[in-house]
């Protein structure tokens, strides 16, 4: 096959003790996936079925030192476990999702926050509040094959060195299990797609300066500082 404009280069994600890279296809985000983050956000934390949305898989960035994004002023963190999906799937039992999952990462869904409420008041879509350049920092991922498949444990992000989200694992409204199977009636998934799974309480802003580490327990670590915007 031939193409009429150079193609563009595949996202991936690094995988932990291995030399090989995780390829990206797609990555999904599970909305309001704990009780007292819905709270904060003033939406009703009843287990009614869940939502998601979208990030570009380019989106995708090992961390380290970012370039602040434009045209926001209120860039907010959301720490999250990350689902790396290695085998194929539609309408997925939930007692078989876990075998679809090749391992785990910890994450961050950076949100322009002021154009995310700006497009809910206007019922318009999330994308450029969700889905901007270097919007997914995610750490490297560890194969369920070595940690195992991880339903509790202490989830949380400091901004210089100040913990603002801790929570853990076990407060997911939806588990991971149960995301998955239910993400795959709607879409085919495939080998190379993420699934964010939902951060707890505590989202708040980020400046140009700031330092942000995620960590979770028995996944990993990430840390990401952020210079001015279009500097990096």
């Amino acid at each position: 096959m031939t193409y009429v404009i150079e193609p563009p280069a595949q996202p991936f994600v690094s995988v932990a003790g291995e030399t090989g890279v995780f390829p990206v296809r797609r990555i999904w985000c599970v909305g309001r996936n704990y009780a007292d983050h819905a709270r904060e956000m003033g939406a009703d934390p009843t287990r009614e079925p869940p939502f998601f949305f979208a990030k570009p898989g380019d989106a995708v960035t090992p961390g380290g030192l970012l370039p602040f994004p434009p045209e926001t002023a209120d860039l907010h963190h959301e720490i999250e476990l990350v689902v790396a999906i290695g085998r194929a799937g539609r309408n997925v039992a939930v007692e078989a999702a876990l075998d679809h999952v090749y391992g785990y990462a910890i994450g961050l869904d950076m949100t322009r926050r002021d154009l995310q409420a700006e497009a809910k008041k206007l019922a318009r879509p999330w994308d450029l509040s969700k889905g901007f350049d270097q919007s997914c920092p995610i750490s490297p991922i560890a194969p369920a094959a070595r940690i195992g498949h991880p339903a509790k444990g202490r989830i949380e992000v400091s901004v210089n060195g100040k913990v603002q989200q801790t929570g853990d694992l076990s407060q997911m409204i939806w588990s991971v299990p149960e995301a998955i199977a239910f993400l795959s009636r709607f879409v085919a998934l495939a080998p190379g797609d993420l699934l964010m799974t939902g951060t707890p309480a505590g989202v708040g802003s980020v400046k140009p300066g700031d330092t942000l580490h995620g960590t979770c327990e028995g996944v990993g670590e990430i840390e990401v500082s952020y210079g001015p915007a279009g500097q990096v």
